[in-house]
């Protein structure tokens, strides 16, 4: 986290109040009248703001502890002793911070698994030293008995590590502006107020009909918390966590549990929370994957694109060519009538394909959109076929395109060829290393049993097997050394976003179809 050696006055008071007001709201069942509580969360927020800021805070903090005894619990010790134990505290407190900053770098402690538990582990750790030192403390002041010292620890330590562990992702949330604006716009939810209707049946089931039976309910608030992070992620699994804290510590508050039953649900809250941050975190994980993979296969779509833009873009370049040079021997004759005119014409026209072509592939690059035109059939597999040819001819191969069908297509031409520029260049490596008489590739299109047309490219190379059928459309699957593995899962992708359907069929040789739907029948 970045670090402000010099924190405004309003940080600092900040810090004081909210430590304070989290102080007194936390104050339940307190050993010997002192801060000893099963549930203790200002400590939350006193590492966030080293965490924050530095260890210009400490005093800042030691000065919010002693508030807090003053304010909520009386000073039940003298004012030294109080001064000496605010500041053991707080510098406790203080190595946490240090800790977290080196093995946690950057504002986001739990971005993933590994932070995850690095987290859980050093705040555990930190707690129960920093406990072990405070609660002895006390017992050599005379201010804990020694016969309740293991109760007193185990309480305390209890308190310091719920609190910390439950509160901080919420604190930290809410003092960053995206975090909050993640929160806010997850409350405004309706699926949200599902998930709060849903806690509230589950705390009745806990604490109601629970209550009798040691709480063995208590799971039912397991169900509504991970719907909260499995939907909305670690930002869901936060908001919903911090409800059931509250909603816990008021219940055991207006039932009057015992001490000992609330430190036993304290321990179910932080099981709980920490299983629901986990979900969170790799339901994140996942959907950044899921974006960066959409994002890669943009990107290579485009690539893929090139070579259709390229024809595209030949044809409307070389004609403004020659328009070009018809307008200079137009003017070198002196002619300026309405032939010039109809060559200017010719080139704007073609200027404005170019750069609707262009525009094109502008949009694809920002939305991935696709722009929808009429394509003879016919039409669009004679664009991709000259290149191949030439290929063909260098390679000794036997390309036939079939004689096609009288039917059009409406999708977008550049996407399409695309598609079919893949399964052809897949097809020619496939037959590349057979022997001159068997390298046989074959495109055509027909109608199936239904009325859709079927395009087809079939090659006379090894074919695949039933296991490899079902992963050859899996990016990043790739038989090609150079080869990204993004061919065919962009091609999948093209036909599928056309409402239509590409397979590859098991066999001998190799075969790959897909299937749109005719213009007359959308």
């Amino acid at each position: 986290m970045p670090s402000r050696l010099k924190p405004a006055w309003s940080d600092v008071l900040i810090l004081v109040l909210g430590y304070v007001g989290l102080d007194w709201a936390s104050y339940i069942h307190p050993l010997h009248g002192l801060n000893i509580t099963p549930w203790s969360p200002a400590p939350a927020l006193g590492v966030l703001v080293l965490l924050r800021y530095g260890r210009v805070m400490v005093a800042p903090l030691a000065f919010s502890i002693i508030a807090g005894d003053v304010w909520v619990r009386g000073l039940p010790e003298s004012i030294a002793v109080a001064i000496a134990l605010a500041v053991q505290l707080a510098l406790g407190y203080w190595l946490i911070a240090v800790s977290l900053r080196k093995v946690l770098p950057g504002t986001a402690i739990i971005s993933d698994r590994r932070r995850l538990l690095e987290w859980i582990a050093i705040v555990a750790g930190g707690t129960l030293l920093n406990s072990a030192l405070f609660v002895g403390s006390l017992a050599a002041l005379g201010l804990v008995p020694v016969p309740g010292l293991r109760e007193s620890l185990i309480q305390y330590w209890v308190g310091d590590a719920v609190g910390i562990l439950v509160t901080m992702p919420t604190l930290l949330m809410l003092l960053d502006a995206q975090g909050r604006a993640a929160l806010t716009a997850l409350a405004t939810r309706r699926e949200s107020l599902a998930i709060l209707s849903a806690i509230g049946l589950a705390l009745w089931l806990a604490f109601g009909i629970g209550a009798e039976t040691d709480f063995q309910y208590f799971y039912a608030l397991f169900l509504p918390v991970v719907w909260a992070a499995a939907r909305q992620g670690v930002a869901g699994a936060v908001l919903s966590v911090s409800v059931v804290q509250i909603a816990i510590i008021m219940v055991v508050q207006s039932l009057g549990y015992t001490v000992t039953t609330v430190l036993e649900i304290q321990t179910l809250a932080v099981v709980l929370a920490l299983f629901s941050f986990f979900i969170g975190i790799v339901v994140d994980e996942q959907q950044r994957m899921s974006d960066d993979l959409r994002h890669t296969l943009r990107l290579a779509a485009a690539g893929e694109m090139a070579g259709a833009l390229a024809h595209e873009l030949n044809q409307p370049l070389t004609a403004l060519a020659s328009y070009g040079a018809a307008c200079e021997q137009l003017l070198k004759i002196g002619d300026t009538g309405e032939r010039l005119h109809d060559v200017i014409r010719r080139m704007m026209a073609e200027s404005f394909r170019a750069a609707e072509v262009l525009r094109r592939l502008r949009d694809f690059f920002r939305t991935g959109a696709t722009q929808l035109e009429s394509i003879p059939v016919n039409d669009l597999l004679d664009s991709v076929a000259p290149p191949f040819r030439i290929t063909a001819g260098q390679q000794k191969i036997d390309f036939t395109v079939g004689p096609g069908i009288d039917r059009s297509l409406l999708g977008d031409r550049l996407q399409l060829e695309v598609v079919l520029r893949n399964l052809l260049a897949n097809a020619f490596d496939a037959v590349a290393g057979q022997a001159i008489a068997q390298k046989r590739v074959r495109l055509n299109a027909e109608a199936d049993s239904v009325g859709r047309v079927c395009i087809s490219v079939e090659d006379s190379g090894p074919g695949i097997s039933g296991v490899s059928a079902a992963r050859v459309f899996d990016a990043f699957q790739s038989s090609k050394t150079a080869g990204l593995g993004l061919g065919l899962a962009i091609s999948k992708a093209i036909v599928e976003a056309h409402g239509g359907e590409l397979w590859a069929e098991v066999g001998p040789r190799g075969l790959f179809k897909f299937v749109l739907q005719n213009e007359q029948d959308k």
